[in-house]
């Protein structure tokens, strides 16, 4: 991967404040390789386990490189009589006990009644945040929490604004990973505040997602460089994908839940209330090794969030069942 890598700097657009390999942006083949690359992962035995039969390396969580390497120096910040950990490991969100659960076809139709006059319109960029694990084999998993906020301008430029934060625990200090070990910063400590020069991409997800439902399901499927249908939990990581690129309008809204509704093994099982307080309908899938919850409006169809857990445990990783294993809250 380094060496692909080094084959693409030459193109490869940087922060505004920070060394440049080059002055123009990256053609469309470069922009798609490079999209591929920052999305291997390592951790490739667990991850094989979670997604068998993917096709491509896949990330098993959303989980920044440098996790891995801030896991294996955990007790230089979690060590010591008078310390406790900064960010606990989230528990899983529980469905309302006695809440209906709505059915996917009929959240689609309140989507497409909602999506109506076409308002609001789809935007590109994303504001999200996300709780992600970071595993070694002989230390305890460490949970790092982080918003971002991506920003497109008229001109094809855009920035980026990372902050370490956990609405869960508001100003309290939070864990963070950057610089290769955990260290203890405060809530909202930005972590990256970055400027991009001009870049464009007909290729999914940089190009805009289409509202036809025929369209979307081609989209999100070569979005995931594959040829063949995507199976459901390829389907949530494609959704995590685009929800990452882009803050979807009301027709690409209705269209991306007319696409879940027909996703198979995916069942509704009641009302949940999200990691940002707000209350949305849960939609499941249990797949190899973990267990998928869509969070998604009940009004609009919009999703909400993303949730996945363990559903076996990883003693070499000091994993329980039912575990965390990453989770995203998608903003407007």
């Amino acid at each position: 991967m380094a060496d692909e890598l080094e084959l693409l700097r030459g193109a490869n657009p940087v922060p505004s404040d920070g060394p440049h390999f080059g002055d123009g942006p990256l053609d469309h083949g470069a922009e798609r390789r490079l999209e591929r690359l920052l999305r291997e992962r390592p951790s490739r035995r667990l991850r094989d386990r979670l997604l068998p039969g993917s096709g491509r390396p896949r990330p098993a969580w959303g989980l920044v490189a440098t996790a891995v390497v801030a896991a294996l120096a955990l007790t230089l910040v979690l060590s010591g009589p008078n310390t406790t950990p900064a960010v606990a490991a989230p528990r899983p969100l529980v469905v309302q006990t006695g809440s209906t659960p709505l059915p996917l076809g009929r959240l689609a139709e309140r989507a497409e009644q909602a999506a109506a006059d076409g308002s609001p319109r789809l935007r590109k960029g994303t504001h999200v945040q996300s709780w992600s694990m970071g595993m070694s084999d002989d230390k305890p998993p460490i949970t790092l929490p982080e918003e971002r906020i991506v920003r497109w301008q008229a001109d094809g430029s855009h920035t980026e604004l990372v902050v370490a934060t956990d609405p869960r625990h508001p100003g309290r200090p939070v864990l963070s990973g950057a610089g290769g070990e955990p260290h203890l910063v405060d809530d909202g400590h930005v972590l990256s505040d970055q400027t991009y020069p001009p870049s464009w991409s007909d290729a999914p997800p940089q190009s805009p997602p289409p509202h036809d439902l025929a369209r979307l399901r081609a989209y999100l499927t070569e979005a995931q460089y594959t040829d063949t249908p995507l199976t459901t939990p390829q389907l949530l990581d494609a959704v995590k994908v685009l929800l990452d690129h882009w803050t979807l309008g009301a027709r690409e809204t209705a269209a991306l839940a007319r696409l879940l509704a027909g996703a198979e093994g995916l069942r509704p099982v009641g009302q949940v209330t999200d990691r940002l307080g707000r209350r949305g309908q849960a939609y499941v899938y249990d797949g190899p090794g973990a267990h998928h919850m869509l969070i998604m409006d009940p009004v609009t169809g919009a999703v909400l969030g993303l949730e996945t857990t363990f559903s076996t445990a990883e003693p070499e990783y000091g994993v329980k069942k039912g575990d965390v294993m990453s989770y995203s809250a998608w903003m407007r």
